[in-house]
């Protein structure tokens, strides 16, 4: 499908499931990356009047911040801004007396992010609005998201969509260049990438989703990620006795 029409279809499908939901409009985090823009993009134009995007830094880069401003400016969406960062100190001191340092750095990512789900629930929640999260079909497929974090969200616009052509979208939309550009990543630490974090490239993720070749060992880890996170995909289970 091209990618104006793909765009169209994405933007009258996330006002279809708010109206069936009985919502007034979306409200989304803007993190200054690649997805978070392009579903921002989409929202503003599927709700003119009813979007909100939400910027919530935790100890974050100010490249971040710039550049989720930036995308607010480009498509005119309003934003509010809530800081995270005592709160998640506040959090850490009551559920790790001992100190920060016996806190994982994955333990404390996963932290972040759940709170950015709580504050976008409550906004959500005040305004009668519906959850927008922006992970793609590379990163649902491998389990790269956090559960009941940036994977509790109430629909996912780009969720069969690989990183390639989201980034294929974000030219059609008029993303800014630096935000195509710079190497994907969460933002969870100073210099993270979600790459280096993968163990390998979107491009020869994208191939294999979309294709299934991939060399043997990559096809192995691949399997194996797939495997391991297909609980993250599924709704708890009940037993059927």
């Amino acid at each position: 499908m091209e990618v104006a029409r793909l765009a169209d279809g994405l933007v009258l499908w996330i006002r279809e499931q708010v109206a069936s939901a009985g919502g007034k409009g979306v409200v989304l985090g803007m993190s200054g990356g690649l997805d978070s823009s392009v579903a921002a993009a989409l929202c503003r134009q599927a709700f003119p009047e009813h979007c909100l995007g939400v910027l919530m830094p935790c100890y974050s880069s100010p490249e971040d911040g710039e550049h989720a401003r930036l995308v607010a400016d480009r498509f005119s969406i309003p934003t509010r801004t809530v800081v995270l960062d005592s709160v998640l100190d506040a959090l850490l001191g009551v559920l790790s007396p001992e100190g920060e340092a016996a806190c994982s750095p994955h333990v404390k990512a996963n932290l972040k992010v759940r709170l950015r789900m709580l504050t976008l629930y409550y906004f959500a929640n005040q305004l009668g609005y519906m959850v927008v999260g922006s992970s793609n079909r590379s990163e649902l497929a491998t389990g790269y998201f956090t559960k009941y974090g940036d994977g509790g969200v109430d629909m996912l616009p780009l969720g069969r969509l690989v990183k390639g052509q989201v980034r294929e979208m974000a030219r059609f939309l008029s993303i800014p260049p630096p935000i195509i550009d710079k190497p994907p990543s969460a933002g969870l630490w100073p210099g993270q990438t979600d790459e280096a974090e993968l163990g390998f490239s979107y491009e020869e993720l994208d191939r294999y989703l979309v294709t299934g070749q991939a060399s043997g060992d990559l096809k192995k880890r691949l399997g194996a990620r797939v495997e391991a996170s297909a609980h993250k995909r599924l709704p708890p289970p009940v037993p059927d006795i």
